[in-house]
């Protein structure tokens, strides 16, 4: 007696269609919402790394349009998160890059900065936050990234390795030589580091 399996038909293309359409594009009204959610922290991203607001401002509209554009499909809100962080700090890099070549800018001094006003009370937190202002501007771009993804944003490892497109094993020094080297220019020794 001879036995015949019939085998089910299914191939592996089909097992990828399949959950593809399991994972939703996104309509204009979520995207709305997305962007509702995420505007003030990517804008916060881009503000800390370039060092210029307007720019920041032109980078996040940039971002948005090109993450819609791209009409991806994402598996969950992290992932989405993750792509369009991806798609700013490769924005943010390629003008740092553009601007480096294309004119010599004279770096502003401190008294350049803009300073905070504040009441009596608050004098000293605003004190805090231009040093950091200014530390953080003694950085390199690479530097801010990591501490600005890590710090301000919460994300893990993996996630920063993700977005600034570096190995998962090499974060945890890297993120310990960028705090190293802002607590050296937060005590004042901007050599140190």
């Amino acid at each position: 007696m001879r036995v015949t399996m019939v085998m089910d038909e299914t191939t592996l293309s089909d097992v990828r269609s399949h959950a593809a359409e399991a994972v939703a594009v996104m309509d204009e009204e979520t995207f709305r919402a997305f962007y509702e959610r995420t505007a003030r922290s990517v804008w916060a991203y881009l503000s800390r790394i370039t060092g210029d607001r307007q720019l920041a401002d032109d980078l996040l509209q940039e971002a948005y349009y090109r993450f819609y554009k791209l009409g991806a499909r994402h598996e969950d809100e992290r992932h989405r998160r993750n792509s369009l962080f991806c798609i700013a700090t490769n924005l943010a890099r390629d003008t740092i890059r553009h601007r480096r070549y294309a004119q010599t800018v004279a770096l502003p001094d401190e008294d350049d900065h803009e300073v905070l006003r504040v009441e009596n009370n608050e004098g000293t937190r605003a004190e805090g936050r231009t040093d950091l202002s200014r530390a953080m501007a003694h950085l390199d771009s690479r530097q801010r990234e990591l501490l600005w993804l890590a710090y301000a944003q919460g994300a893990s490892h993996n996630e920063i390795a993700d977005t600034l497109g570096l190995k998962a094993q090499s974060i945890k020094t890297l993120l310990f030589r960028a705090r190293k080297k802002l607590a050296g220019l937060l005590k004042g020794d901007a050599r140190r580091g």
